[in-house]
């Protein structure tokens, strides 16, 4: 069994219920064993769509990295997303951050995520769930890559409760 973090985000529709869904269909693929708070973020790359709720989880599962990505991408689906401009909006997203300690870089998956370390909206839930976790490749935790990101408001906690 692996320990993945995985990184969720949606900002079309109802988003609470999106990420109940998410983690309801996350719960076929292995054990969800913890949940971060939501927070609420600013869009990136593409400004000019709605805000994005994000959150991290933390997955046991027996998926291989590709297999897991196979089915992340097929629940993707199922949840209703439909494919549009790179960084656009979107209803669910699922991404892996973390898989154990893998280090991979193929055509259709690098693992860890390869701009975890420069994403806020990625570390600040992350480091709820793995603060003490070591980055593969840099060998910083989790607090200290998100302790080296220039301090900003464009992640804040949420009142929302997932449905």
């Amino acid at each position: 069994m692996a320990t993945v973090f995985l990184g969720l985000g949606t900002n079309l529709g109802n988003r609470p219920a999106n990420l109940t869904a998410a983690i309801a269909a996350l719960s076929e693929l292995g054990e969800v064993e913890a949940c971060s708070r939501i927070f609420e973020t600013a869009p990136l790359y593409v400004t000019d769509q709605p805000a994005f709720l994000n959150m991290a989880v933390k997955l046991r599962t027996a998926l291989a990295p590709r297999e897991l990505l196979a089915a992340l991408k097929s629940l993707e689906d199922e949840l209703g997303r439909v494919a549009s401009v790179r960084y656009g909006p979107r209803l669910i997203d699922l991404d892996i951050l973390l898989y154990d300690d893998v280090v991979l870089n193929q055509d259709v998956l690098t693992i860890p995520h390869p701009r975890l370390h420069e994403r806020r909206f990625a570390l600040v839930p992350l480091v709820e769930l793995a603060a003490n976790v070591a980055h593969p490749l840099s060998g910083r935790t989790m607090a200290q890559l998100l302790a080296a990101l220039p301090v900003e408001d464009d992640v804040v906690p949420t009142a929302e409760a997932l449905v």
